[in-house]
């Protein structure tokens, strides 16, 4: 005769062991954090300067990778351009657009905003900035998705940056159309 228990899959009488497991690789949230906490003596000892982010204050403004001094004519280079037209669309239009938010930030006008070799180095070393860059942290609590590493060249990276350098930011209203249309909705809603 069987039990009630017996009646129970297997895996379904596990859960809290699977529970446990699960919040353990989970883990690295605090105690990360604090892990780096540790090795601030050690990094304030080294000659670079360096954040409370763990990042030397080039790193904030380049970005985190092998891109440096990057010297760019104030001319676009229209085959680049057209190049890079191409790259984004094969490879970065299915989570951003130019004019507005998608599944990532609307980077038309992202050379306005960012250093040329940040982009290339968020383009190049996509990983690395987004486990440690605190600006790349930010946009990810804002729009959920990690931006996947697209493996492009240097040369590739370079053509795309081209294209952005062509393209102008957003309109203000295209920025904010989601929070505009959340007003609206709001609004009628309330009439």
């Amino acid at each position: 005769m069987q039990t009630p228990i017996s009646r129970i899959p297997r895996l379904l009488r596990r859960w809290p062991i699977l529970l446990v497991a699960l919040a353990m690789a989970c883990g690295g949230g605090e105690g990360a954090a604090n892990d780096g906490a540790d090795d601030a003596p050690a990094a304030a000892e080294s000659s670079s300067p360096s954040t409370a982010a763990g990042l030397s204050a080039d790193e904030l403004k380049y970005g985190i990778g092998s891109i440096r001094d990057l010297d760019l004519d104030d001319d676009l280079d229209d085959d680049l351009v057209a190049r890079g037209a191409e790259i984004f669309k094969t490879k970065c239009s299915a989570c951003h657009k130019l004019d507005e938010r998608y599944v990532g930030p609307p980077l038309g006008g992202v050379t306005e905003r960012r250093e040329p070799e940040y982009v290339m180095n968020m383009i190049l070393n996509t990983d690395e900035m987004v486990a440690r860059h605190p600006e790349v942290k930010a946009l990810l609590a804002q729009y959920y998705t990690p931006m996947p590493d697209q493996q492009l060249t240097d040369e590739d990276a370079r053509a795309v940056l081209e294209y952005f350098r062509s393209s102008p930011a957003p309109a203000p209203e295209a920025e904010d159309g989601v929070e505009r249309q959340a007003d609206e909705a709001a609004e009628n809603s309330g009439s």
